[in-house]
């Protein structure tokens, strides 16, 4: 607990907890519904996980897990998370034959029990709900998405302290729903459907799924697929290591015809692996990235990376730190023997991009390119700045007293994208193009708004932040804007890198 505090204090700053919790309600208004009373509501009637996967269902009574997962539909899933813990196994003894790994704190790495997941005395309850119509760039049809993000929780397990959250087990399950689904032949436009939800602050739960409300939208139609992040192992600090925790990320898209879901590809999950040992594919790799239109799209974080270049599967260590390591998505594939890109070749396509016209918002150097390399991916974006390992833990409901560790619903990298998603939404609403671009995961854009200002989400106590040099010239120009709020210094956080966090000045 005492090392969830004080991680939780470093990601969100010097603020209290009640300061952080209005903060974040107002931040998130508008893109995320995450009042655990609504979510009681919710999952107690048609936003349960079994009946959003069997709308045909009128059983009162939840499915628990080991139901769930005897679905044909869920059929597939269990055996792929199945075989990753296999594999998870076998890579671990192959890398490190001293450190013993299992179920149970007898061992040096201890495992997930899967038996629970597959128990009779579990099920997945609904954490919250987050608009995500950001992502319209991936399909303007689907007018982007709206995920439903469930938390994997004992049943009847008693709540036996003040900060009791016993009940919750470390995996969610996320069910993306495409925001917009024909209906009955009416067409919804994605203006009417970005209004409802930037109109749904201040909404009651019946006011949420009335006729005219964001969520009256959303049921079994809607389904594009399921993605899992499951915390497979975790390793307590020790002689030998310091704590470290591995999470499990994997994606399963939804075959309407089958009505199974089925493994696929990840989004932008690089497959490191596969690249380093295929020469022909690390070529095409590299010219596909460094041409001038993709090299765009990579800056403003809107690229989509053709499915050969990916892995249906990830594994995301945390904490990853600051310094480069083998934990990061990226390392390997630029500068060094059989890399993929030399900084070479990334400023001379810097260049050619821009005397073509292209002008790059984030990535101004190689140190840019690295960073962004890693946070395209979904195992790099995991590994900054969240809460125990989850962006989105949200709160426990289910819990007499929600425990410290999940009052406030998820990390300072949701928080900090909610202005961004926001503007997009509103120019949704307006019929104007939106601007989709983001910027590092570790830095939030601003869109012009100052309501992040000085806080923990951008440059206040415990930001992410980038140690200035005295001559300019030795400043990296990706990073040159990542300076600390009045009062506060950056101190870089590693060894090698010049990333730190903003401090009190002089300590």
């Amino acid at each position: 607990m005492r090392i969830f505090l004080i991680g939780l204090i470093l990601l969100l700053g010097a603020v209290s907890a009640a300061r952080a919790v209005e903060t974040a309600a107002a931040l998130e208004r508008g893109t995320a519904i995450t009042d655990p009373a609504t979510l009681r509501e919710l999952d107690g009637g048609r936003f349960r996980l079994d009946r959003m996967l069997l709308p045909e269902r009128s059983a009162d009574a939840p499915l628990s897990n080991s139901e769930l997962f005897a679905l044909p539909a869920m059929t597939p899933v269990r055996q792929a998370i199945d075989g990753e813990f296999e594999r998870y196994i076998i890579r671990h003894k192959a890398s490190l034959p001293k450190e013993t790994v299992g179920v149970g704190e007898g061992f040096d790495f201890q495992l997930f029990d899967r038996a629970q997941l597959y128990s009779t005395q579990t099920r997945f309850v609904l954490a919250g709900i987050v608009n995500r119509m950001d992502r319209a760039y991936v399909s303007a049809a689907d007018c982007g998405e709206v995920r439903l993000i469930y938390r994997l929780t004992r049943l009847n397990t008693p709540d036996t302290g003040y900060n009791a959250s016993a009940q919750r087990l470390p995996m969610t399950l996320n069910l993306v729903l495409k925001a917009k689904a024909d209906r009955n032949g009416r067409e919804v436009t994605c203006s009417e459907i970005a209004n409802r939800w930037l109109s749904s602050g201040a909404l009651l739960n019946e006011q949420l799924q009335a006729n005219d409300g964001p969520l009256a939208l959303l049921g079994y139609d809607n389904i594009d697929r399921i993605e899992t992040n499951l915390q497979i192992a975790h390793a307590p600090k020790s002689a030998v290591r310091d704590f470290r925790t591995d999470y499990l990320l994997k994606v399963f898209r939804y075959d309407r015809q089958a009505r199974v879901f089925a493994e696929a590809p990840m989004e932008n999950q690089i497959d490191r692996a596969r690249l380093l040992a295929d020469d022909s594919l690390k070529r095409e790799f590299r010219a596909w990235l460094l041409d001038p239109v993709n090299l765009a799209e990579f800056d403003r974080g809107t690229v989509l990376i053709p499915e050969k270049f990916l892995a249906n599967g990830a594994v995301a260590p945390t904490p990853a730190g600051f310094d480069p390591s083998d934990l990061q998505p990226e390392f390997g594939l630029v500068q060094g023997e059989g890399a993929a890109f030399s900084e070479a070749e990334i400023v001379a396509a810097l260049k050619k991009a821009a005397a073509s016209g292209v002008k790059l918002q984030n990535i101004r150097s190689l140190g840019g390119f690295e960073r962004r390399l890693n946070d395209v991916t979904c195992s790099g974006c995991h590994q900054t700045r969240g809460i125990g390992g989850f962006h989105f833990p949200g709160v426990d409901w289910m819990a007499a007293k929600p425990s410290n560790t999940t009052v406030v619903p998820a990390s300072p990298h949701f928080f900090g994208d909610q202005i961004r998603r926001r503007d997009i939404l509103t120019a949704l609403r307006d019929g104007r193009a939106p601007d989709y671009s983001r910027g590092f995961a570790s830095r939030p854009q601003l869109r012009g708004s100052t309501e992040l200002a000085g806080s923990g989400y951008y440059d206040g106590w415990g930001a992410h932040c980038y140690v200035q040099g005295k001559q300019a010239a030795s400043n990296d120009g990706s990073f040159r804007d990542w300076n600390c709020a009045e009062g506060l210094a950056c101190q870089a956080a590693g060894k090698t890198s010049r990333m730190g966090m903003c401090f009190v000045r002089n300590r």
